[in-house]
């Protein structure tokens, strides 16, 4: 099975991951792209040898330049680096694990190129998800998820009727470092605390918004456009081992899940894969081992982001891109121990309480959202 990849995010927890996919299936990289790490990627450069790499760091790529000057690989920088390596021709399928609202631009980028899309970044569907999914369709062009939750309910899917019998998707959480914590518990925890994930190694981001379960608020919004459901028929249930990864519900009441060990190597590689199965990098699942699995209703009070999320999605057009964006500032703000843990969902609902309604919108549009939204979260955390 002939695949050659372009790789964005290539330096993260799922980029690496990719890298090691793309080793054990023979896979050949045209394209790798990162922030800023030089020493990671200078390596991924001498083993896949990709034709084009970049860095959005302008002077990270400077360096990275002169370092691979012995190579063929031709280095760029900027988002407009990126958004080469999305569409360079040789690639037939690009893998989109960007962090954050950044990885907007690539995804539609790599659409408009024809290219089969492995989908890490949850915030192109969140903020983007009408641009997305409608130039996707009209480019006739597959995205496939590569969460976790979401490569679950996909799989889960594969047997569903034509007549669409889905009664509703459960979409199950961790629940983070802080299931069973109450306000008052979380009004002192720290970063350190935050970063403490019970079941996956994620970058900092990502394990924040674990702890505050935005994460599962920004899945479900995912999965509204993924799947092509309302926001009532995503259920979400705290699974805390992580091995069911996620289920559906038919209109028969049959529930149809999907099991294996908290590894990302197999939504990767499904993706990868689709709709051929290989054997996988990750271990075998002992359920005689595991013995007992879990599952509680979410604490939506305590955890208001999960509710917010709905709302924003439900209510549509730029909310979902405000709510995103809020987060993305009030967590990096967090992680810099500029506000308070609870304050994260504070101000993320504020802004989509004061934000304007836009219904139908265009690139510039999110864009502008992501501004105002960031904006407004400075000026509400320092009143």
């Amino acid at each position: 099975m002939t695949k050659n990849l372009s790789i964005l995010g290539s330096t993260g927890s799922i980029g690496t991951q990719s890298l090691e996919t793309a080793r054990k299936c023979g896979y050949s990289v045209s394209a790798l792209s990162a922030y800023s790490n030089v020493d990671l990627i200078e390596e991924q450069i001498r083993e896949f040898k990709p034709e084009v790499a970049a860095l959005v760091d302008e002077n990270a790529a400077k360096e990275l330049k002169n370092r691979v000057s012995d190579t063929d690989t031709k280095v760029l920088s900027g988002i407009e680096g990126v958004c080469e390596c999305a569409s360079v021709e040789t690639a037939d399928t690009v893998i989109n694990s960007v962090v954050g609202m950044a990885g907007l631009k690539p995804t539609l980028t790599a659409i408009e190129a024809d290219k089969k899309i492995a989908l890490a970044n949850k915030e192109t569907l969140v903020a983007g998800g009408l641009l997305v999914t409608t130039n996707a369709k009209k480019k006739n062009v597959d995205i496939l998820p590569v969460d976790s939750e979401h490569s679950a309910i996909f799989q889960c899917l594969q047997g569903q009727p034509t007549n669409r019998a889905l009664k509703k998707i459960i979409l199950t959480a961790s629940g983070g470092p802080f299931f069973g914590k109450t306000k008052e518990e979380l009004s002192k925890v720290t970063v350190a605390d935050a970063l403490k994930h019970p079941n996956w190694s994620m970058g900092q981001k990502i394990t924040i918004d674990s702890a505050t379960m935005m994460n599962k608020g920004l899945e479900l919004i995912e999965a509204v456009w993924l799947f092509n459901v309302h926001p009532s028929k995503i259920e979400i249930v705290v699974h805390r081992e992580s091995i069911i990864h996620s289920a559906v519900e038919y209109d028969d009441n049959a529930v149809i899940a999907q099991l294996g060990l908290p590894d990302m190597k197999i939504p990767i590689q499904y993706a990868l894969t689709y709709p051929e199965r290989i054997e996988s990098l990750t271990g075998e699942l002992d359920l005689t081992k595991l013995g007992t699995l879990t599952f509680y209703k979410p604490d939506y009070e305590t955890f208001r982001c999960m509710d917010i999320c709905r709302e924003a999605i439900t209510r549509g057009g730029l909310y979902p891109a405000y709510a995103n964006s809020a987060n993305e500032q009030a967590n990096l703000m967090f992680r810099k121990g500029e506000i308070g843990f609870l304050q994260i969902a504070e101000l993320v609902e504020r802004v989509m309480n004061e934000a304007p309604k836009v219904d139908f919108y265009s690139v510039e549009d999110v864009y502008n959202a992501d501004t105002l939204a960031r904006e407004l979260v400075i000026k509400y955390a320092k009143q």
